[in-house]
């Protein structure tokens, strides 16, 4: 192929590289993937792709990123699993976006995307607008996985549903930091396990010693089928960062989420570093946040301004020992059995569970509900301090949250 054919010239430091738009379908494809360089975008034509996507070995650069992407997002390539490999693998990869793909499992027992074990690193990874599903032979199989060291990835406005997992981030033994992340106006329902999680953390790639934040925002978090026992999950599961060196101080900041009932587990589980807000929790099932030991314990965490519905508890805090670590609750409104346990907070207001609130819409219930939370009692000066340091956080003068437009977008989308 004559690489010059279609291109754009584009300069950078180092000299002048020619970024190339190339076309490819389900015969050429793989062998296309093989020539791509930093600024190319492969543009995959509708058909099913039978053979998977290996990614290997293969980095843009930060103005130069490689993408692979449908040719017409309207229509977008079918990637079809096959047994014995995951669709798409990612191996030693920079600089990378993969956008406006369709990954159908056909229920074969393998992942959608997976930074392989194997992998020394996945780096900058952008995985957007795609549409991940039917991969639910068991609770093992993942639409998005990192199982390698991963830094600065962004996955946001994708579709994920009717898998074992939606998304887990890490591996088991801590090994497989996921760092710096933006999660970010993703729909992930009917998952058997976790919609997402975010393993622990033992230690940091070199290199990367600064303090960093995590954030998942203005995504629906949904188990309608979640399965019951001891394979039961959380909607979100979040570990701990590394407990001492760089990485220590990183927090998650979790804002702007609609998180869904879960018929067999609380939906929200956390350790660790993590900051709490803006967030509307429906659960007539049973409780809605868990902060508890997991690997480690629940260390400094702000939990504000969300709004609760619950069966069960609302808000229920396990502190470990003598745990020098504070967890702030703070202008919440928490409609629930057992609104608040293991802590004590400032301006929240707590109102017995209601069943018929779980049934209205996401703004009928926070209009039913806004009279309540404009009776909280005004924050003091310090506490507002404190929220409006947060990214995203404005002061509503009343307890609870309001949707934002964000999420209210993502709830009207048409599939």
């Amino acid at each position: 192929m004559w690489r010059l054919a279609g291109a754009v010239m584009l300069g950078h430091l180092a000299g002048w590289v020619s970024a190339a738009d190339i076309h490819a379908d389900p015969e050429n494809y793989r062998e296309l993937v093989r020539q791509l360089q930093p600024g190319d975008r492969l543009l995959l034509a509708p058909g099913d792709y039978v053979h998977g996507l290996t990614l290997h070995n293969m980095s843009g650069s930060p103005a130069l990123p490689i993408v692979i992407e449908a040719a017409q997002p309207t229509t977008p390539p079918r990637l079809l699993a096959r047994p014995g490999a995951n669709t798409i693998r990612l191996l030693n990869v920079r600089h990378l976006i993969l956008r406006y793909l369709e990954l159908d499992g056909r229920n074969i027992p393998v992942d959608a995307i997976k930074a392989e074990g194997h992998s020394r690193y996945a780096d900058f990874i952008t995985l957007e607008h795609l549409d991940i599903h039917h991969h639910a032979a068991s609770q093992q199989n993942v639409g998005i996985s990192s199982k390698c060291a991963a830094h600065g990835w962004q996955i946001r406005h994708n579709r994920i549903e009717q898998v074992g997992t939606g998304m887990y981030l890490g591996n088991s033994d801590g090994s497989a930091p996921f760092v710096a992340g933006l999660i970010e106006l993703n729909q992930i329902s009917r998952t058997l396990g976790y919609n997402l999680q975010i393993k622990h953390q033992t230690d940091r790639p070199e290199g990367l010693a600064n303090q960093f934040d995590t954030v998942i925002r203005y995504n629906v978090f949904s188990k309608q089928d979640a399965e019951p026992g001891p394979l039961a999950r959380p909607n979100l599961l979040l570990g701990h960062f590394p407990l001492s060196g760089p990485g220590r101080e990183d927090r998650y900041l979790v804002y702007g989420n609609l998180f869904l009932p879960n018929p067999s587990e609380a939906v929200f589980q956390a350790e660790g570093r993590v900051a709490l807000y803006n967030n509307i929790f429906i659960n007539d099932h049973g409780d809605a946040i868990h902060i508890q030991p997991h690997n480690d314990i629940p260390r400094d965490m702000a939990i504000f301004s969300n709004t609760i519905v619950a069966s069960g508890t609302g808000i229920q805090i396990r502190r470990a020992g003598n745990s020098p670590y504070r967890q702030r609750v703070m202008a919440n409104l928490v409609v629930a059995r057992s609104p608040i346990t293991g802590a004590t907070g400032v301006g929240n207001m707590m109102l017995p569970y209601r069943r018929d609130l779980s049934a209205l819409t996401v703004p009928d219930l926070v209009k039913r509900l806004q009279p309540y939370g404009s009776l909280a009692y005004a924050m003091p000066a310090h506490v507002v301090r404190e929220m409006s340091s947060f990214p995203g956080w404005t002061l509503t003068q009343q307890a609870g949250a309001m949707p934002p437009q964000a999420l209210l977008n993502l709830l009207t989308r048409q599939p």
